[in-house]
């Protein structure tokens, strides 16, 4: 598995998991549609993360975050 820190831009991937323990944050991603079985596209790599494409909506997500999803 990796993460989406790994992943070349412009790919689809499928989401794995999320691996982290604050509740929070897993409950935010959920709320963005970010939860295991749906498809993710990273668009572009940035210095501080990457911006992601999630059902139709586009989002710049941090390093901690991105490393998080696993797909």
């Amino acid at each position: 598995m990796m993460n989406l820190l790994e992943a070349k831009e412009g790919m689809e991937y499928i989401v794995k998991g999320i691996t982290t323990e604050d509740e929070e944050l897993d409950a935010f991603l959920f709320s963005l549609g970010c939860y295991s079985g749906e498809p993710i596209t990273v668009v572009s790599h940035r210095k501080n993360g990457c911006v992601v494409s999630i059902k139709d909506a586009r989002y710049n997500i941090d390093t901690d975050l991105a490393q998080a999803i696993s797909i």
